[in-house]
């Protein structure tokens, strides 16, 4: 029982965005059977003609039959166009709830659930998943429905000509179901097979448009090529053996449908010429006989494309169903402005059973500056990821004004963080844009005063549109420094409690790394700065200074502190500096 709730959920989670649009498909639903209703109409007029008119050369009824026909047809048509157009509304307006909640969704998930999804596999979701779901409500639903309706009312009126004859046509339908049957176990697991071949098709094209530089760069042009070759002979190879299903049954379905013709040409004549049915009924026969064949033509066609739908379905609801780790607490608090205190206690944190950080204690005042520097991967930017809470520590707390970040809101607390990623990522908007995005509504006089104590000003305005210049994808178009400048200026605007820079200066020059130093000093005792950095002159003014190695705190203190112990700090500042500045600092801290 549990496992089939399992298997419905899929269906259980689609089902209301559908359901909100019940009363279009409602009213298509009834078209759809009216006009199924009339098409059999012409085959009994067809019938008529026959019998009446031409036989028995009753030739008054042939105008009010011709009209008939022609209102039959008319009307049809109308409806057609409408229930069309019903179908296509309901479709594009499920598409479009649905697309909206999963991209709501997509934005809970936390970074761990970006760390193991592929950007190309997330955006086949919103395009050729959705696309599928829009087909079937706009398609296949209705031309199920109306098919069935079609071969029932067909068989139906054939009854109603003679019972034999249409018993006789009735001997296929064991044949046809088996085959449906048969051809939908086959064809699901291959349309599943179909989707993740084009969903990783779509991550290995996104990935490298996106690092098309690195590619060049390298000259690996050569390289990706065959990778991608790989890969597309994957998704082709998915898309011929789903292909070779269907191949195998149309056949089957196709000569189904031709053996009612054949039954109707040998046995209805038969008939014919026996005297049990007349000329008329072999013709209104005949007119019916489309009904039968369509349903069981296309009854492949229509299998695929259910599976097709269902497959997409489950797809996008496995993704939507992931749960994020780090959720904000259901808490009423008054969101006061958070003053920047900050503590760790004995915080630990392990990924996929790896110790990250260990044991990591310290404690902040408000308006404090802290410089954090130690060997590439020694677990930096994982203790600011723990303070935004971009991950939950394993064990221990991290506290910001006393309160463990697990019980406070998430938007009220990364909303007064302001950091600039050690990764920049810049939007495709303009420098304005880019720089405003934390503040939105803020002046543009708060966007440049922001600019000038990012140094990022004088390189702004000399740019051909200033402002208003429209960066390329990821700042695209920017140099390193350039963009590390405008991401500092971005934080800034926010005005925030907390300020997090890691490695924000690493590909500026001196000189400009000074002047971003001392706007930084204005900040002292407005916010708390947390400075990530490698160069020792970025954070030798700290208040004090954390020195991490292998995930845990191995030295802390101030600049002349940690010189004066001869430790790793003491090793950078050496390598960095020289020994004479060393010599001298070690003599001015004797003294």
């Amino acid at each position: 029982m549990k496992g089939e709730e399992l298997v419905m959920t899929p269906l259980k989670w689609f089902l209301p965005f559908l359901k909100k649009y019940r009363r279009l498909m409602a009213i298509g639903i009834v078209l759809t059977t009216v006009i199924a209703a009339l098409s059999i109409v012409n085959p009994l007029i067809s019938g008529v003609i026959v019998d009446d008119v031409i036989t028995a050369g009753n030739y008054a009824l042939l105008p009010r039959l011709i009209l008939c026909l022609f209102l039959v047809t008319l009307v049809t048509s109308i409806l057609r166009f409408v229930y069309q157009l019903v179908f296509e509304t309901a479709s594009q307006g499920t598409l479009y709830d649905m697309r909206a909640q999963v991209y709501r969704k997509l934005l809970e998930e936390d970074f761990d659930f970006y760390n193991r999804k592929r950007t190309g596999d997330l955006m086949s979701r919103q395009t050729g998943d959705m696309d599928a779901i829009r087909h079937f409500v706009a398609y296949v639903i209705y031309v199920v429905y109306q098919n069935v309706l079609l071969f029932v009312f067909a068989l139906c009126m054939i009854f109603t000509v003679n019972g034999k004859l249409a018993l006789c046509m009735l001997t296929v339908l064991p044949f046809t179901a088996l085959s449906t049957y048969r051809q939908s176990r086959e064809v699901r697991p291959a349309f599943q097979r179909n989707r993740n071949c084009f969903s990783s098709l779509n991550a290995f094209v996104q990935e490298n448009v996106s690092g098309n530089r690195v590619v060049k760069a390298f000259a690996k042009e050569d390289f990706e090529k065959e990778k991608f070759q790989v890969e597309n002979d994957r998704f082709r190879d998915a898309q011929i053996s789903a292909s070779r299903i269907w191949m195998k049954y149309v056949p089957i379905f196709e000569i189904l449908s031709y053996a009612l013709t054949v039954v109707l040409m040998i046995y209805g004549g038969y008939m014919v010429i026996q005297g049990e049915i007349t000329l008329g009924d072999l013709v209104k026969v005949n007119g019916y006989l489309w009904m039968l064949n369509m349903p069981l033509r296309m009854a492949g066609w229509w299998v695929n494309d259910i599976q097709n739908f269902a497959t997409s379905v489950e797809k996008i609801y496995a993704t939507y169903s992931e749960e994020p780790k780090v959720r904000t607490p259901r808490i009423d608090e008054t969101r006061e402005k958070i003053r920047g205190e900050v503590e760790f206690r004995s915080v630990s944190y392990q990924a996929e059973g790896e110790d990250i950080v260990t044991d990591i204690s310290f404690h902040v005042r408000p308006g404090q500056t802290v410089g954090i520097i130690g060997s590439t991967g020694a677990g930096k930017s994982t203790l600011m990821n723990l303070l935004c809470r971009f991950y939950d520590a394993t064990s221990g707390q991290v506290l910001v004004d006393g309160q463990d970040v697990r019980q406070m809101d998430l938007y009220h607390l990364r909303d007064s963080i302001g950091m600039a990623m050690q990764d920049v990522f810049l939007f495709s908007d303009t420098i304005e844009g880019n720089i405003a995005y934390g503040r939105p509504d803020c002046s543009f006089e708060s966007v440049r005063q922001a600019a000038i104590r990012a140094d990022a000003n004088h390189f702004i305005k000399a740019m051909p549109q200033g402002y208003d210049t429209i960066v390329g994808e990821r700042g695209v178009g920017l140099s390193g420094g350039q963009k590390q400048r405008i991401s500092l200026a971005r934080a800034l605007l926010k005005d925030p409690s907390i300020l997090i820079l890691d490695d924000t200066t690493s590909a500026v020059d001196m000189e400009t790394e000074s002047y971003i130093q001392s706007q930084l000093k204005a900040l002292q005792n407005k916010c708390t700065v947390f400075i990530i950095a490698y160069r020792i002159s970025s954070i030798k003014d700290a208040d004090f200074i954390l020195v991490m190695d292998q995930g845990r705190i191995i030295e802390q203190g101030t600049h002349e502190e940690l010189v004066a112990r001869g430790g790793y700090y003491a090793k950078a500042f050496r390598s960095q500096y020289g020994e004479i500045p060393y010599a001298l600092l070690q003599e001015k801290n004797a003294k």
